[in-house]
């Protein structure tokens, strides 16, 4: 068995990479390169190898696997990246091109999947319910990602598309998603879809902090907004735990950092679940953005 285990954060404009200690989880070697994704497909790869080389260099040791987190999914039926926003990765057997340049075993999950082993093995999850059987892992920033894991182990499913939470549809004939739906839950409890919704309720065009600090001071409008995130929140959250009932659910991103959320959470989570009471721990993420890359050597872990 490797004494490592490497995981790579593959990001629009950064690629990172951690090696950690298998026998203490201690990181020894962490990396970051510039990702240049405008000159396509192949300088990502390069950009990739460059940074493997670095990172050997200095452990004085090559790798047996490595985990990547990336910003799309490899379809499990076509073996090609879909839904990625850096699209020179779309169409894409990113996993084979990897195998064949690096000379390793390679295993991909998105960057909610990512972030949600991170926290289950080595952050937030971890630390408040050690054995947690199911953690749920949610990013609400300027989209709504999310992540499943099952004992330890990432759920991708049928599709590949296992905690694609964020496009339910939750209000119907609501806002346009890039998705093609309307009304799904990214379009309401983003930060993008809690903006506009303030915008639409005041005329006023401002960012999600000063929102939340205008709730704080009694205004109305950013009060409405603040209710309706609750609101549809806990509605979304209640189905998740209806269907699997996770120990601990963390969430990161803009969105996660707003109080109110975690302070409202039971009495908008509770008319909707079926139970007389919450027991599931809701709670803030520790690893802020080392998420994704130790996310993705827990693939390997």
């Amino acid at each position: 068995m490797d004494r490592y285990y490497w995981g790579v954060d593959l990001g629009g404009t950064k690629i990172e990479c951690a090696v950690i200690e298998r026998n203490s989880d201690i990181c020894v070697v962490r990396e970051r390169i510039a990702t240049e994704s405008d000159q396509g497909y192949s300088h990502i790869l390069n950009q990739i190898k460059l940074l493997i080389d670095r990172c050997v260099e200095q452990l004085g040791q090559r790798p047996q696997a490595i985990g990547f987190g990336t910003p799309g999914t490899l379809d499990p039926h076509y073996g090609v990246m879909k839904n990625c926003n850096s699209t020179a990765l779309n169409g894409k057997p990113l996993d084979k091109d990897l195998m064949s340049l690096l000379g390793v075993k390679v295993v991909l999950a998105n960057d909610a999947n990512c972030f949600a082993l991170a926290e289950a093995h080595f952050g937030a999850a971890k630390r408040v319910k050690p054995d947690a059987e199911v953690v749920f892992g949610i990013i609400m920033g300027t989209g709504v990602g999310s992540g499943v894991v099952v004992n330890g182990k990432g759920l991708y499913g049928r599709h590949g598309i296992a905690g694609e939470w964020g496009h339910n549809v939750i209000e119907p004939n609501g806002a346009a998603c890039y998705c093609g739906q309307s009304g799904c839950l990214e379009t309401v409890i983003s930060g993008k879809g809690l903006e506009r919704f303030y915008t639409e309720q005041s005329g006023r065009v401002l960012p999600l902090p000063e929102i939340v600090a205008l709730a704080a001071n009694n205004d109305l409008h950013a009060q409405a907004t603040m209710a309706r995130m609750s609101n549809y929140f806990g509605i979304a959250v209640a189905q998740i735990i209806n269907v699997l009932d996770p120990d601990v659910i963390v969430i990161g991103g803009g969105v996660g950092n707003i109080d109110a959320l975690y302070q409202q959470a039971e009495q908008a989570i509770l008319p909707h679940l079926f139970n007389g009471e919450l027991n599931t721990l809701i709670v803030k993420p520790d690893l802020g953005d080392s998420a994704g890359v130790f996310g993705a050597a827990a693939l390997v872990k």
